[in-house]
């Protein structure tokens, strides 16, 4: 299979590219990033026999180069960080609407056999914090910021390729990921990071928002699977799949967890404002996957919190010029 992976060089893309490549040592791999702020060359150095084009998702010209003979088109590219579409909304509309839009354009050209769109349950909103609503793939989209606006667009933009042109596309909406190779910026790295460092950890509100974690690599194989599922019968052509693991945390719990790691308490957390449309709770229903395609999460979330803590711990060469504050 050849196979075109859009933001390879990102915190799930690279970790996709890996998790692609050790099971399917014969596959060709191309990987196509802007390498912004979030995409590093080196998550994927280590990585033997693909082949890394540096291109905007925004400009046909490197599209079309590296999408032809390609059967498969695996698309990871966006801005993904709430805050920042909150100070820089441009951005978000531009690579994740715009973007999307050009590369179904050119896989529509090179008569992709699949393409495969990656997205976030946070186009449908928030939940209730009490209670035990999900999200599904019948739930109404209702994003509530800049970047889950411009991710609900894309997403709406393949399927409207699905039924306007015919293009063979898949989706999927996954919960909140983590693993190695996250940027600091996010959630559990910050954490983690600030806490090496020996600085207190922020935490918006009271830290009572909620949201459903799942293991990167488990994220991985879901999509493997949605793709060759995909490729093999054209019942899944067309379909949206939800991907979570049914663990439900509130990021005072997520504090306190990697506290515990570093033997410290409470008093190490500092509360700040919340973000404008600051989201109370996602929930991720994905019996759907489970039932169609017979896919179950493997790694439990406490055990691979440790793991991806002491990955951290390892690495510190690796995000220490990446860290902002």
């Amino acid at each position: 299979m050849k196979l075109l992976i859009t933001g390879g060089c990102g915190f799930i893309g690279s970790n996709f590219v890996r998790f692609w490549r050790d099971k399917y040592p014969f596959d060709s791999i191309e990987v196509i990033d802007k390498l912004t702020y979030a995409g590093h060359r080196e998550n994927i150095k280590n990585v033997k026999n693909i082949k890394i084009h540096i291109g905007d998702i925004c400009n046909n010209n490197p599209i079309e180069r590296v999408a032809k003979n390609k059967d498969v088109i695996v698309h990871f590219a966006a801005e993904s960080h709430v805050d920042r579409s909150i100070s820089v909304p441009d951005d978000f509309i531009k690579t994740n609407i715009i973007g999307t839009h050009n590369l179904l354009k050119v896989a529509l050209k090179m008569k992709i056999k699949l393409f495969h769109h990656v997205s976030t349950d946070e186009v449908f909103g928030s939940l209730p914090l009490k209670g035990n609503e999900k999200f599904s793939e019948s739930s109404i989209y209702n994003p509530h910021s800049p970047y889950s606006a411009s991710k609900a667009s894309s997403d709406h933009l393949v399927r409207a390729y699905y039924e306007t042109y015919g293009l063979p596309i898949t989706i999927s909406n996954t919960s909140n990921n983590f693993g190695p190779y996250q940027d600091p910026e996010k959630l559990i790295p910050r954490i983690v990071t600030n806490l090496i460092l020996g600085k207190k950890v922020p935490l918006m509100g009271k830290g009572e928002n909620v949201r459903d974690w799942i293991y990167v690599e488990d994220h991985c194989s879901a999509i493997d699977l949605i793709i060759h599922s995909g490729l093999k019968d054209k019942k899944i052509i067309g379909e949206t799949f939800c991907i979570g693991a049914n663990e439900e945390k509130s990021n005072l719990e997520i504090a306190i967890d990697i506290l515990k790691h570093f033997s410290k308490g409470k008093n190490w957390i500092e509360y700040i404002p919340h973000r404008l449309g600051h989201d109370l709770r996602y929930a991720i229903d994905a019996s759907k996957i489970k039932r169609v395609l017979d896919w179950r999460p493997k790694y439990s979330f406490d055990e691979y919190l440790s793991k991806t803590i002491e990955w951290y711990k390892q690495n510190i060469t690796w995000w220490e010029k990446y860290k902002i504050n």
